[in-house]
């Protein structure tokens, strides 16, 4: 039975993807147990400021491992990696990294400067590739649309 190599590598790539969603997986239900332990030690540890920033990281760092997640899970359906899920996680770490460089009052001028041009830029290529993605799906669905009149 010969194998091509191009199904090859797609069976490689779904395996791979595979393992990585299944190690995600297990982060957030790690992470999320970490989590509410981290409540309970917040609240039995006196004082307040410094240890809302654990807790908040911890949230965070969640939410870009969701974001992740959401991407892998993309691919299975559209056996390709979707840019909006991408630039979401990447959108959702610069927030964390912003919120939580200004939580420790640690950000510079210049810092905040860098950190507002990448979110523009980002914004832009998110905006950009939404647009990409309903102009493909426009096209596909005039496709199918051709495809089903000249069949009758």
């Amino acid at each position: 039975m010969e194998i091509s190599i191009n199904n090859l590598f797609n069976r490689v790539v779904r395996l791979i993807f595979s393992a990585i969603l299944f190690a995600l997986i297990v982060a957030l239900v790690i992470g999320c147990g970490k989590l509410f332990l981290g409540i309970w030690h917040t609240i039995t540890v006196p004082g307040i400021t410094g240890k809302y920033l654990n807790l908040i990281t911890d949230v965070l760092t969640l939410f870009v491992l969701v974001e992740l997640s959401k991407s892998l899970v993309e691919y299975f359906h559209a056996n390709r990696l979707r840019m909006t899920f991408i630039v979401d996680a990447a959108i959702v770490f610069i927030v964390r990294e912003v919120m939580i460089m200004l939580f420790q009052h640690k950000a510079s001028e210049s810092e905040i400067y860098a950190i507002s041009l990448l979110l523009l830029v980002l914004t832009i290529l998110r905006l950009g590739s939404i647009m990409m993605y309903q102009r493909e799906a426009r096209i596909v669905q005039s496709t199918e649309g051709r495809n089903h009149s000249n069949e009758n």
